[in-house]
């Protein structure tokens, strides 16, 4: 296919038209997608909506196993794009990514696939992998500031409600853009010295300053296990953080990572699952980019991991 070739891709790839944002995570993450997928070598390519930012985009997505990367954006027809995105209706905030419709699809076949103009077509630079640099924080070893309130947060896995949620946010005023926008709840991030940690004095935890790529909740368990018998960092306690835990991390501002998160975090990981499952029922989330909690209903939910473990005490 000319199009292809005209933007780098040489392998010969095809546009699979009935794969959709909303299938993707069964197919590649969640059941390892063994109807579909033969290898993790194997990438699907689809077009797909993303309306995550100011304006709607139409995008090219290569998929795979554990991969996902937006190669190009299209420049359809403004309101043709806008069109699809109104037809969706009311959506949840995490809901922002959706399917072309016919009219899409026909376009992109008329004027982009069939006659390989690549006029409308803005190739993406693939980004390199994050490089954590200097936290920028003060050392674990430095005094700690005088009047350093120090917390116990809740570190049980639990079932919350909508309700249970909003009372624990208000209750440690805590930061979400929804339920509590002027929190002040400030932890004491320190630098651990070994560039893959910090550690929240005010908290008694350590973090992760990466963490975990999207996946199910059942591989993170395994993920989760994983990492614990290779013992990252030198521990061997890593878990999934609480949602009062997660939500200690929430900012007031964004940092110029666009989150709502201390910049010595990866921005890679822009929702996290969290230990909490939903009642009446789903998973809870932590979303730092839109800076709030979340849950989703799917049957197939996915999400980010950011762990961290327990000190031994806060300090006092």
């Amino acid at each position: 296919m000319g199009f292809f070739k005209k933007i780098g891709l040489t392998d010969h790839p095809t546009i699979d038209w009935e794969m959709t944002p909303e299938y993707t995570f069964g197919t590649f993450e969640s059941w390892g997608g063994k109807e579909r997928v033969r290898s993790k070598r194997e990438r699907i390519y689809y077009f797909f909506i993303d309306n995550w930012g100011e304006k709607p985009k139409l995008c090219l997505m290569e998929r795979g196993i554990r991969h996902a990367r937006v190669v190009a954006e299209i420049q359809a027809p403004r309101d043709m794009i806008q069109h699809c995105v109104d037809s969706q209706g009311k959506v949840a905030l995490f809901e922002r990514s959706f399917a072309i419709n016919e009219q899409l699809r026909k376009w992109l076949e008329e004027n982009i696939i069939e006659t390989g103009d690549i006029s409308r077509v803005v190739v993406l630079e693939e980004e390199k992998g994050e490089v954590l640099g200097d936290p920028g924080l003060p050392s674990r070893r430095d005094p700690l500031p005088e009047g350093l309130r120090c917390v116990e947060l809740p570190s049980q896995p639990c079932e919350l409600s909508e309700e249970d949620v909003t009372r624990l946010v208000r209750a440690h005023d805590f930061v979400d853009t929804d339920r509590n926008p002027e929190g002040n709840f400030t932890g004491y991030l320190v630098d651990n010295h070994d560039h893959l940690t910090v550690s929240d004095r005010a908290t008694g935890l350590m973090w992760m300053r990466s963490g975990i790529d999207i996946m199910s909740h059942r591989m993170m368990k395994k993920e989760i296990e994983r990492i614990n018998r290779e013992g990252f960092a030198g521990f061997t306690d890593w878990r999934l953080p609480t949602m009062a835990e997660a939500m200690s991390l929430m900012r007031r501002e964004k940092s110029e990572r666009d989150q709502f998160l201390h910049p010595c975090f990866s921005a890679e990981q822009p929702f996290i699952f969290v230990a909490a499952t939903r009642s009446p029922g789903g998973y809870w989330f932590v979303d730092y980019k839109q800076g709030r909690a979340f849950w989703s209903s799917g049957t197939i939910p996915g999400g980010f991991g950011r762990l961290c473990r327990t000190e031994k005490a806060a300090a006092r």
